[in-house]
Parts: C-alpha cells; structure tokens; sequence
C-alpha cells in the first residue's frame, strides 16, 4: 500500500511537523548577533532560499552535541508517530518535503522511530565546517532555488491520479498548496498570511496531529 496508495499527504518540515524551524534557532542560539543577514539578502532576490540556508549552516562552529541540542528544541510534534500511524492504517502516505536539511529531519523522526520518505536537501555535520548542505543531485524533484521542489511532488502523485493534501507554513509552500483543493490544504504562519491575502481557503492547524485528525475524519 506504501508504494502505491490511493491517498498522500505530501508535508512540509520545519514549523509544521515540528513547532520551531532550524533555522531560526540555529540564528538565534548558534550564530554571532553580528553576521550577516543571508535571510534579508534571500528576500530582496539577492541570493536563492537554498543558498540563505547553506551559508547560514555553513558558520555554525559549536560541536555537532551542541548542535543537537537546538535540533531538540524545534519539538517534533509528540502525536506524530501515533498520528502516522493511523493514517497509514487509513489508506495515506506520508511523505516529507522540505528545503532544509535532511541532516537534522532524519535525527528527529529517528528518535521517534517513524520511518517515512523524505525529499530535502542533503547533509552532514562537519567539525570546524559546520552543517554542510548540498543540492540533492539526481532528485526528479529538483529546485535550482529551494533544492526541492515541493510542488513537483504534489504534481507527481495528482497525475497518478491520487488524492494528495498538502501541508506548510512557509513562503516557499505556496505553489504546492495552490495545487490542492482548499479542504486539503493546511497552512499555518506565512504560508496561512499569503492564502489569506489572496483569499484562498485553507484548513489552519496548530500541530501536525490536527492535520491527521481532520484527515482521518473525512477519509
């Protein structure tokens, strides 16, 4: 059923399964108060969202424990494997999306023994080098700005003729959103600020176990 499901709920990482992105905290507990601002650089078209990440992860110099550390406090949501689970049972696939680093994705659902397929950027901690990010070379969903092209993911399961919902709460989400019916889009953050603005409709959610819930109940 995994490899062929009727039914996939294509979702974005940081912020949705989890309650705080990397990123953010990575600025906020890793980085000097002085460095520069990738993320300004990437919202004025400056540079893409993929690099952004790849310098920023690229200063990190505490040990890979300490790095660690803050990926524990992005709080996988504690109903996820339950929530996996019952919808696995229900006939959905899981699957993630992400333009941040698998590196710190497969940490988390490791230590929640939840095993699901996972399209992002990939990584490794180097000492001295921080967190390095690549491209994921050889992805058939490859994005030369983001790394993965989420949308490209929800395009492929649509045109198997599945019914995919789709989760985010970022900028970059929109595009895969837009691709689903309002009833299965999922949207907190600023992925939730732009649908308003152009008045699309979307289903909001504070954690990800709202979202299978919801699922679950119209399957």
């Amino acid at each position: 059923m995994e490899n062929h499901p009727k039914n996939v709920l294509v979702s974005d990482f940081d912020g949705t399964m989890t309650r705080r992105d990397f990123f953010k905290l990575a600025i906020q507990q890793l980085l000097p108060s002085d460095g520069p601002n990738y993320w300004s650089e990437y919202r004025t078209g400056r540079i893409t969202h993929f690099e952004a990440l790849r310098r920023y992860f690229a200063e990190i110099h505490a040990t890979e424990a300490e790095v660690l550390s803050v990926v524990d406090q992005m709080e996988l949501d504690p109903g996820l494997p339950q929530a996996v689970a019952e919808l696995r049972q229900a006939g959905w696939k899981v699957i993630v999306t992400s333009a941040g680093c698998d590196w710190y994705i497969r940490h988390l659902l490791a230590q929640a023994s939840v095993n699901l397929e996972v399209h992002s950027n990939p990584g490794r901690f180097v000492p001295g080098l921080g967190l390095q990010m690549e491209m994921p070379a050889g992805s058939p969903f490859l994005s030369p700005t983001l790394g993965v092209d989420k949308a490209l993911v929800v395009r492929h399961h649509l045109e198997q003729g599945r019914t995919v919902a789709f989760a985010g709460d970022g900028f970059p989400d929109e595009e895969a959103a837009l691709l689903v019916p309002g009833s299965l889009r999922f949207a907190r953050n600023d992925l939730a600020d732009v649908l308003k603005q152009k008045g699309e409709p979307f289903q909001p959610f504070e954690n990800w176990s709202r979202i299978a819930r919801q699922l679950l109940s119209i399957a």
